[in-house]
This record gives C-alpha cells, sequence and structure tokens, in this order.
C-alpha cells in the first residue's frame, strides 16, 4: 500500500440499469457481473449495525471471534464513509468529512444484533494524504488476517484512477493471486456517479473499467454508487457483494459475451 450532486432521476437510472445490467459488458471478454437484488435480513435492522474497536497497530487488531470480514480502502476523500454509511444503513455511524485522512486507524464494525452477522473494517484513505504506518497497518492485516473475505477499493467516477491507484491495484491483485483468490478476492466499487451526467458517466465507466483490469485481472467487476443523497444507487448491490463473499448469500451471476444482446 502507497504511504455538487445533482440527483436527477436521469442519472439514477443510468447508475440504476448499469447494475442491473452488469457493466462488465464494456469488457472485451466475458465477465462475471452481479444484479442487484435486497439483501436478507444481515442489513434488516440498521440499529444494530456497531463500531467496535480501532486498531492502530497490528498488535492492537482485536479478536472478534471469527465473524467473516470485508475491508474498504481507497484514496483519501472518495467517498468511503458516505458510502459505508449507506450500506449500514445509518446516516452518521462513520465520521463523513470534506477534509481527506480523518480515518486513520481500522475501524471495525459489526453487522447485525450481537454476535453479529460479520464485520466491516473501515481502513485509513491513500494516497498523498496518507502515511506509511497506515500502509503497513493495511498490508499486515490483509495478509494476516484469516477471517478476512473481500476487499473493496474505492474509485471517484469523476475523478478515475491516478498512479497511484493502479499501483495500490496492482499490490492487491499480486497478493490475491499468490494465494489462488483461496482466501480473500478483490472487487471496486464506483463512487459519486450522480456526479456526471449520464453520457459522462459512461464514458468515465468505460474508461475505469478499463485501468482496473488491466492493472488487476483478478478484480471484481465494479459497482456503481451513488450514496449522497437520496435515493442512493448501487447500495444493495453492495450489501448483496458483500454477504455472498462472507457465505451469507449468493450473488447472481450472468456472462456477457463482447457485446450487449
Amino acid at each position: 500500500m502507497m504511504s455538487l450532486h445533482y440527483a436527477t432521476s436521469t442519472t439514477g437510472n443510468a447508475v440504476a440499469a448499469a447494475n442491473a445490467r452488469g457493466i462488465s459488458r464494456a469488457c472485451s471478454s466475458p465477465r462475471r457481473c452481479m444484479s442487484s437484488k435486497v439483501p436478507s435480513k444481515v442489513f434488516a435492522d440498521a440499529k444494530s449495525a456497531e463500531f467496535l474497536a480501532a486498531a492502530s497497530t497490528a498488535a492492537s487488531i482485536p479478536n472478534l471471534h471469527g465473524r467473516p470480514e470485508v475491508i474498504v480502502t481507497g484514496r483519501a476523500n472518495v467517498g468511503k464513509s458516505t458510502l459505508l454509511n449507506a450500506v449500514l444503513g445509518r446516516r452518521n455511524l462513520l465520521h463523513t468529512s470534506k477534509t481527506p485522512g480523518r480515518t486513520q486507524t481500522l475501524n471495525f464494525y459489526r453487522v447485525g444484533p450481537p454476535p453479529g452477522y460479520l464485520v466491516l473494517v473501515d481502513a485509513p484513505g491513500y494516497g498523498s494524504r496518507g502515511r506509511p504506518e497506515w500502509g503497513a497497518l493495511f498490508d499486515h492485516y490483509v495478509q494476516t488476517r484469516k477471517e478476512l473475505r473481500r476487499v473493496f477499493i474505492l474509485f471517484n467516477a469523476k475523478h478515475g484512477l491516478n498512479e497511484v491507484d493502479r499501483m495500490m491495484l496492482q499490490s492487491l491483485d499480486e497478493q490475491c493471486q499468490s494465494s489462488g483468490g483461496l482466501t480473500w478476492t478483490l472487487q471496486a466499487i464506483i463512487t459519486k456517479s450522480d456526479a456526471l451526467r449520464p453520457g459522462e458517466l459512461a464514458k468515465a465507466v468505460k474508461g475505469i473499467q478499463k485501468d482496473i483490469f488491466e492493472a488487476a485481472p483478478t478484480c471484481l467487476p465494479p459497482i456503481l454508487t451513488a450514496a449522497h443523497e437520496q435515493p442512493h444507487f448501487g447500495v444493495d448491490t453492495v450489501r448483496q457483494s458483500i454477504l455472498e463473499a462472507c457465505g451469507l448469500g449468493k450473488a447472481e451471476t450472468k456472462v456477457y459475451s463482447s457485446r450487449p444482446p
């Protein structure tokens, strides 16, 4: 690891339709995509979601009794906290800020009433506002955490990928390949998609998708999201991906040819 909105129905429909079709259609080879389905009871009781612990060092990473975990990372100010609040069904369980770099520890959140169904881990942002010690902590967690089932990496629809994003993807892809994908899997999420007009969004997604798969061939197809304002888009698809990764639900998969039907 390297140490505005106009929520129009047109944009919302474009995001929802892209997730329902599977934006992997834009790929030059068949890819797997996940459809948007309303998740099970795991996320039904939003009030039961709870902050469990914060870890600033490897030694302080908590023992959470084997519950499956997913971790979410991304460049600072990519909209990670906003998305995770939407996924958990809460407005402010995770602190949101326009100031990059507010998350400085690995933060562990229980999903579901005690003892919980799974644990969601919020990682510090990487990039120019990141710190070497945050990267070292993230690397240690990913390389040693037996409960880890999936790493989600976030990209801003408007900004796309930069060189640090590509390096991060390549590093995660290498680690995923080294384990044969048997330990954990990697998936991208595109945030703030409602900040672009439908025509702009389609072009941006195509470029982002190309960059993702060039840097990380093992990365699962990205999920389009918009979580800043109501109505949210793509949040149920993220939940379904989490459930599938943790063995708590089955994601519908479709295989598309190089051209949509």
